[in-house]
């Protein structure tokens, strides 16, 4: 029985989804660091401000979030609108919209973890490098990206799975279109609307295994990233 249901496994939900999440994930890792970097250079209040307000995707259920990009993209609206006259795109029920749903709800993680890793930087570092004559964006990536390296690294694996098993908010903008917008995620919805755990039970499985994996990575760059601390020490 599960034998037969893995040879005609429909795979597409699998591909659309790490499509969906390596691209996300690409997108998030350097919006997320410029990000974090600028916010790091303003004021306290208007930093507090700015990180609650790129933060909330974290907070608010996918669902409400999936809204809120539905009225900003719809064709109705004047986002949606412009970008269809003038480019002839279209988000609402296409991969595109995929992206951008899985890009806003990971994007909190990457940045929060890119953020808490340059806030680890030793200052003295990079007032050692200013005092060297470097220039901002050497000093940048020559020394705070190799010291925010761990943490840089661990938010973009968190981002990837976030965006694999993004539902929520994908399902209200991108819909579940069979072989262009069904992930993962809404391949077990709808399997078990229709009664078959089975197959429900085979994509759980797969996801799990992504799961573990990320989860075993970011433990693999953690070791590493202590064994670098120690010796620095040394």
């Amino acid at each position: 029985m599960l034998n037969e249901i893995l040879i005609n496994l429909d795979w597409s939900p699998l591909f659309i989804s790490l499509k969906t999440g390596i691209a996300a994930t690409g997108i998030c890792f350097f919006a997320g660091i410029y990000t974090a970097g600028r916010v790091m250079r303003m004021s306290k209040k208007k930093r507090e401000f700015v990180d609650g307000l790129l933060t909330l995707p974290m907070v608010l259920p996918p669902t409400a979030a999936g809204f809120f990009l539905l009225l900003i993209f719809s064709r109705r609206r004047p986002l949606g609108i412009f970008l269809f006259d003038e480019f002839h795109i279209k988000v609402v029920q296409t991969w595109l919209g995929c992206v951008i749903a899985a890009t806003v709800i990971a994007f909190p993680l990457m940045y929060r973890n890119a953020r808490a890793a340059f806030e680890q930087v030793d200052m003295n570092l990079i007032h050692a490098g200013r005092t060297l004559g470097m220039p901002e964006y050497k000093i940048f990536w020559k020394i705070v990206m190799p010291e925010a390296r761990p943490g840089i690294a661990s938010g973009t694996v968190l981002t990837f799975a976030r965006a694999l098993g993004e539902y929520g908010a994908t399902s209200m903008l991108a819909g579940n279109i069979p072989g262009k917008t069904g992930t993962i995620s809404q391949k077990i919805a709808m399997v078990i609307q229709d009664g078959d755990y089975i197959t429900a039970g085979v994509w759980a499985a797969v996801v799990l295994l992504i799961a573990f994996a990320s989860l075993y990575f970011i433990d693999l760059l953690a070791g590493s990233g202590r064994r670098q601390t120690k010796r620095w020490q040394r």
